[in-house]
């Protein structure tokens, strides 16, 4: 395999990457880099000390390159069937609108506010943090899942009339979201409910959350 991606299978970016690889039907070798902290030699290919980092062989032993942005973005013109941005300016300019809104500000939320006190706190041996968790679920969380839900409305993509980038990044934040056991409430979010199932339940999303799903099991969470 030319394909190696760097990175912690947990990782909602490393998901991403994943993701838009089962997508276009491509294999790849998965290695497991823990950041806390990194080791020497991912620093020297990821500066921002993030991961994930893709490698490919195709083209050199030393042709890495970090964020998972830019890696996307490579692999769409690497391997331009299926399209996995849109081909409409507009849908196109959404599309990488809604990467963004989700790598940041959703990504902070979920990340730092619900995952890391409930999962990442246990992985690493200390208690859940569930106040901060419920904190940032019910005073943040809440405005994010409003906005989404009327961003989807009856729509099945966010960005076009096809799977695109934008539905895997914001698929891949709420993977994180019920690893530490919150999901938006259907009654009140019926629309990002229904959007999400239909998400998570594609092949690329499945076996992602199934291994990961796994791990957690193991880990005794």
């Amino acid at each position: 395999m030319t394909l190696t991606v760097y990175g912690a299978s947990l990782s909602p970016f490393v998901r991403k990457v994943r993701v838009f690889l089962a997508e276009k039907g491509q294999d790849y070798t998965l290695e497991q880099v823990n950041i806390f902290p990194p080791p020497d030699w991912f620093l020297e290919i990821s500066p921002l000390k993030r991961i994930p980092v893709l490698r490919d062989d195709s083209i050199g032993a030393d042709a890495t390159l970090p964020d998972s942005s830019a890696i996307c973005g490579y692999l769409e013109r690497k391997f331009p069937s299926p399209a996995l941005y849109p081909a409409d300016a507009f849908a196109y300019g959404k599309a990488l609108w809604y990467e963004e809104y989700t790598d940041s500000d959703l990504a902070g939320a979920v990340g730092m506010g619900v995952f890391r006190p409930m999962v990442v706190n246990r992985l690493m041996g200390k208690e859940p943090d569930k106040t901060t968790a419920e904190k940032t679920f019910t005073e943040k969380l809440q405005g994010n899942f409003a906005w989404l839900e009327k961003e989807i409305g009856a729509k099945a993509f966010l960005a076009g009339d096809a799977f695109s980038i934008a539905d895997i990044s914001v698929g891949t934040q709420f993977v994180n979201l019920a690893h530490a056991g919150y999901r938006p409430d259907a009654a009140a979010f019926p629309n990002l409910t229904r959007y999400l199932t239909a998400i998570h339940v594609r092949p690329g999303f499945a076996a992602c959350i199934a291994e990961e799903t796994a791990l957690l099991k193991k880990f005794g969470l």
